[in-house]
């Protein structure tokens, strides 16, 4: 695996070795011993499976303290825009983001680490996200951000997005209480 640092710390892109012949293809997504080596995290309890059509935008998610989540995704199906905001309020990039398409073509993986929100929208007709978890998911201590944030003035790629009415309805990252940010 090849691991490319981004403009965010703590926040990789991960490059699978893939094995290629006429019968198709074989690849890792996942080894612990080449996570240890770099000192990023290793340990997930949850694996999570989404499917979306074209245009879906879901997040920006995260969990707070102490159920913080550290989430390793890869688009199994299809393409799509995988996007992490940093919220760790004494970082030099508090409130940036970073995006990077993901596909099943291309396989690369995010690794977005606890002290983000996370989010994605699908790029092709559908697309199937496969995403480890480092903490099982807490309901009380689930958050997020509204996906349109100003602010954030992210570019999602879609032309008319498809949003839940629960992320319709998340606030901008200037209006989180101070509690939910991270240290």
């Amino acid at each position: 695996m090849k691991f490319n640092k981004t403009k965010l710390d703590g926040v990789w892109v991960i490059e699978p070795n893939i094995f290629q012949d006429h019968r198709g293809q074989f690849l890792e997504t996942f080894r612990e011993e080449q996570f240890r080596e770099k000192n990023l995290p290793s340990e997930f309890v949850q694996d999570n499976i989404s499917t979306s059509a074209r245009n879906t935008v879901r997040g920006l998610h995260y969990q707070k303290q102490p159920h913080a989540q550290v989430k390793l995704v890869m688009a199994v199906t299809g393409t799509i825009l995988d996007v992490a905001v940093d919220l760790r309020k004494n970082s030099k990039t508090f409130g940036h983001y970073f995006s990077a398409t993901l596909s099943a073509e291309n396989r690369n993986m995010m690794l977005v680490p606890d002290g983000f929100a996370h989010g994605f929208s699908v790029l092709s007709d559908h697309a199937t996200v496969l995403y480890k978890c480092s903490s099982y998911y807490n309901k009380p201590t689930e958050r997020g951000i509204f996906w349109n944030d100003p602010e954030l003035n992210i570019d999602w790629k879609v032309d008319e997005p498809v949003i839940s009415e629960k992320d319709e309805h998340l606030p901008v990252l200037s209006n989180l209480p101070k509690e939910d940010l991270f240290n």
